[in-house]
């Protein structure tokens, strides 16, 4: 179908990992779905519906650890099917406006974050982070701006190194950076005075989904009484583990690590693993600086419509 094109090739480039964070991957998905909707050629309610749902299912089916993406398009997806619209000029006209109301909101979450996280970051600080997170970016770009001298220390986040985006938006923000491989974080921990990481997901338990490693950089940061913050806007709260789902873990092709490893060598390529909320100093989000265990009232206070139409 030639509507799906556009749809079709974001969620290749989410697939492909060409389209990095949680955030870039859910505005990436939201502008599919517009352009799809002015694209359509659907002559029903029905039709366009049906149209809808299968680009919601490409994209929601390119990575299985996006709830951010999945909040989004099913925020839209519920405003499309409750609205009184006929014409398919009046539902690109509606989806247009929803989604400039959600874009407007995930801006307005991102710089409440970076706003409150750079107060965190004081002159003389030594930061350590992990893979790229935008959300963290901004955070560390706002410190600068304020004036504030630290430096950043980070890891090259293996296999597909993810770290080295984050080092060279560092080095044009003018923020010293320090790159060590994933497997000297303990090293180099009591030399930093906070961790600070993004997130992919937040579980209804307080738990947070990131790239693989930050686990066990938690515990390292545990071990040595290093605060460990996570950075996440309340929108990559995944609203299906509150009915005892868990988060899935995605799984990349094994080539990613080893392009041709000797045979009969099984490669494992997790892209992700669960922080438990018990090793997280705070969580930074549009609320505030607020305890992990906390998540599911600060959601229900500023987002209540992500738990509107779930399935049980």
């Amino acid at each position: 179908m030639v509507e799906l094109e556009r749809v079709i090739e974001a969620a290749g480039r989410i697939r492909r990992l060409e389209v990095q964070g949680a955030t870039e991957v859910a505005l990436t998905a939201l502008r599919a779905i517009v352009d799809l909707v002015e694209a359509s050629r659907a002559e029903d309610r029905a039709s366009a519906l049906r149209e809808l749902d299968e680009a919601c299912g490409l994209l929601f089916s390119a990575r299985e650890t996006e709830p951010f993406m999945r909040n989004a398009l099913r925020h839209l997806r519920l405003r499309v099917e409750e609205s009184e619209w006929e014409s398919i000029d009046e539902l690109r006209a509606l989806v247009g406006r929803v989604s400039r109301e959600l874009l407007e909101t995930f801006e307005e979450a991102r710089r409440r974050i970076a706003e409150i996280g750079s107060r965190r970051i004081l002159n003389g600080d030594i930061i350590l982070t992990h893979c790229h997170s935008s959300t963290v970016m901004m955070i560390l770009r706002s410190a600068r701006e304020r004036g504030t001298d630290f430096q950043v220390v980070l890891t090259e986040t293996r296999p597909l190194y993810q770290g080295r985006r984050t080092a060279r938006e560092l080095s044009e923000a003018g923020i010293r950076a320090t790159m060590i491989v994933d497997s000297a974080v303990r090293s180099f921990m009591r030399r930093v005075g906070q961790v600070l990481v993004g997130a992919d997901a937040i579980t209804s338990e307080g738990n947070v989904v990131n790239k693989v490693g930050t686990s066990l950089i938690a515990l390292a940061a545990h071990e040595a009484r290093v605060p460990f913050y996570v950075a996440s806007e309340l929108l990559k709260f995944d609203p299906q583990t509150i009915h005892g789902d868990y988060e899935a873990i995605e799984e990349r092709p094994p080539q990613e690590v080893w392009a041709h490893p000797p045979e009969g060598v099984l490669i494992r390529n997790p892209a992700f693993d669960v922080t438990r909320r018990d090793y997280i100093h705070g969580l930074i989000c549009e609320e505030g600086v607020i305890s992990p265990h906390t998540i599911l009232e600060a959601v229900l206070r500023r987002y209540p419509w992500i738990l509107r139409g779930l399935q049980v």
